[in-house]
């Protein structure tokens, strides 16, 4: 059980990448910040299980493709010892269906190797607070192909909220369209998420992508 984040202990983080320097750049970024600790470092998919295992991290930051084991095959199997652990994978690009494999079997996420410092160290934050990093466009399809589902109750103002998320705007372009605060935005769609019954966005791509092939019956 990873115990980081539900005892106000340091964020305890596994990084896995097999290129040194950006494990390197991740490392720098990450021990930065005073609550978050980087526990170990490994350089392939298999390297990074046994690490893990290892190391009990709250949260493992993945190369989705990585030699000897690709990231979606390595989180399958940690996942099956370290259930509670998030993982947040690192990539190039936003590419869609990468991403939504990597979500469909459970990741919490992802980061783009572009991305800057903060963005990244607020990405390791947000997971652990109960959020998922998702682009707002992968969010969009899922939201609106939700909408279209089922019509839970909503508020006048939850629907344009769902409009505006539908259209793929970021909360703070919603925030702006509608004249409210960033942080306003943000309860309004974690407050449809949880009316859809969905603790975060990856529950929802989750749901609505169906159950995986690994999760079919033989």
């Amino acid at each position: 059980m990873s115990t980081g984040a539900a005892t106000g202990n340091l964020i305890r983080v596994l990084i896995a990448d097999d290129h040194p320097v950006v494990r390197g750049g991740l490392r720098a970024a990450l021990d930065a910040d005073p609550g978050i600790q980087v526990v170990g470092e490994a350089s392939d998919g298999l390297e990074a299980e046994d690490i893990a295992l290892q190391v009990n991290p709250d949260l493992i930051i993945m190369d989705i493709y990585m030699p000897v084991r690709e990231g979606v095959k390595s989180m399958v199997s940690i996942r099956q010892k370290l259930p509670d652990v998030k993982i947040v994978f690192l990539t190039v690009s936003d590419r869609e269906a990468d991403l939504l494999a990597a979500i469909r079997l459970g990741a919490d996420g992802y980061i783009l190797k572009r991305s800057d410092v903060g963005d990244i160290v607020s990405a390791v934050r947000r997971v652990m607070a109960g959020e998922s990093i998702l682009s707002p466009l992968l969010t969009a399809r899922v939201l609106k192909e939700l909408k279209d589902r089922q019509a839970p109750a909503l508020t006048p103002r939850e629907h344009e909220v769902l409009d505006l998320v539908s259209e793929g705007l970021t909360n703070a372009e919603i925030a702006r369209r509608l004249s409210i605060s960033p942080g306003s935005a943000s309860t309004y769609v974690f407050r449809l998420l949880k009316k859809l019954h969905f603790k975060n966005r990856a529950e929802a791509i989750r749901y609505t992508l169906g159950p995986s092939p690994a999760d079919q019956p033989m």
